[in-house]
């Protein structure tokens, strides 16, 4: 084995720890939620804006539905951000399922009858 080959070794393994790392890291995160199983309503949008629902819970995943001010939807379950950032809930609502940020919902237990 030459010197480049084992340079390209050396490289790829540590590749392979960092990502094994960093996935690791990733998922206790993903865990650390809460059932919730009940439905809600999207408030704080502006009357000509939509809230973006998300592949996964970030503001820069992949865009997968919108949702109408005021649309009820279902939220199956959220999560809390360990650095003190946004709570993600996914939600769904007829083919619409993504995630999204939980200060733009009003859970049904909040609203005014």
């Amino acid at each position: 084995m030459n010197k480049n080959q084992e340079k390209l070794l050396v490289a790829t393994l540590a590749g392979l720890i960092i990502a094994g790392v960093a996935a690791f890291a990733v998922q206790p995160a993903l865990a650390a939620g809460y059932e919730v199983g009940s439905p809600a309503r999207i408030v704080g949008v502006k009357h000509w804006d939509v809230l973006n629902a998300r592949k996964w819970p970030a503001s820069y995943s992949q865009k997968v539905g919108a949702f109408e001010p005021r649309t009820s939807v279902w939220v199956e379950r959220c999560i809390v951000s360990p650095q003190g950032g946004a709570d993600w809930c996914l939600v769904e609502q007829q083919h619409t399922r993504g995630w999204v940020n939980a200060r733009f919902l009003k859970m049904a237990y909040d609203w005014d009858i």
